[in-house]
């Protein structure tokens, strides 16, 4: 992968010009949910229960996706980071999706967890399941068969459609910190790190990037963790007249702009609904054969009641 080094500054010096909220949010797809089979696999630790998601820029047709990227101004650092760690294949496991189509097949390394401006493995695009065409869907071969759960948290099952479309995706290029932080988090090493934490540094497409079909969702990223997950992005795409927009977790100044989808926290354990009774009082007395009326309340930190 050819690695052109520019200073930060220089990714992010165009102009922001005529600033028109391309970005329409940041797509979390839950890939696949690793079981036992996946678990005694040869190629790297892999827990049971672990999690494969993946990030996608959902931009307005005509937009580009130009870098993710973090920076001290601001606070508009850049962050994945997991209670656990990232798994990364041990045989084909790259901070890129380098593997072909045909290596997917013999071992975990679709779940391997990189860095993207598109591409799902080598000569695919990665686009939703639910987007996929279904043409040429990897059929794993090893043994056991690895991917073949078919957890209903994680939709389509990777056996009907897995989520690589045919195609020519941009290159990734590298600014700054992002080599030495996949290194220690993304590389070839199974479960070496958790944390990603960029504050001077981009991965980028330096002709801008597009998405494979009309929706324009563009994939930027695949972690896998059995633990929980929490993400802060910044991102800066391209408009279709030559101008820029810049998109941050938190902080915006200038013409910057804040979007909650760009950060949020995956894998959480559910907190359980709690419930009250508000009448009859504790220790009122009634007489046998009496209607009695019950009232409560119940509430549910994470979720809603019905």
């Amino acid at each position: 992968m050819k690695k052109f080094m520019l200073g930060l500054g220089l990714l992010l010096s165009a102009g922001l010009v005529n600033a028109q909220n391309g970005l329409e949010s940041i797509i979390v797809e839950k890939y696949y949910v690793s079981n036992a089979v996946d678990a005694a696999g040869p190629v790297g630790t892999l827990p049971t229960g672990s999690v494969t998601y993946r990030f996608f820029v959902d931009m307005l047709p005509g937009y580009k996706f130009q870098a993710a990227y973090g920076s001290p101004v601001g606070s508009h650092v850049l962050t994945f980071s997991t209670t656990t760690s990232f798994f990364n294949n041990e045989d084909r496991g790259a901070n890129t999706p380098t593997y072909t189509k045909t290596q997917a097949r013999s071992n975990s390394v679709m779940l391997d967890s990189w860095l993207s401006v598109g591409a799902a493995c080598v000569g695919n695009f990665g686009v939703l399941k639910s987007e996929d065409d279904g043409v040429g869907t990897v059929v794993n071969s090893s043994s056991p068969l690895m991917l073949q759960n078919n957890d209903a948290s994680a939709g389509i099952p990777l056996t009907t459609q897995d989520g690589l479309l045919l195609g020519t995706p941009s290159a990734v290029t590298t600014v700054g910190q992002v080599d030495a932080q996949a290194g220690a988090a993304l590389d070839a090493t199974s479960q070496a790190g958790g944390s990603f934490i960029l504050t001077d540094g981009a991965w980028s497409s330096l002709v801008g990037a597009t998405g494979p079909t009309a929706t324009n969702r563009v994939l930027i990223a695949q972690l896998t963790t059995d633990g929980v997950l929490t993400y802060a992005l910044n991102i800066q795409i391209g408009t279709p007249t030559g101008g820029v927009e810049r998109y941050v977790h938190t902080g915006a100044t200038g013409s910057e702009i804040d979007i909650p989808s760009l950060s949020g926290t995956l894998g959480a354990p559910n907190t359980l609904p709690t419930v009250s009774i508000t009448s009859p009082a504790d220790g009122t007395g009634f007489i046998t054969g009496s209607t009695i009326n019950v009232a409560a309340t119940a509430a549910d930190a994470d979720g809603s009641v019905a």
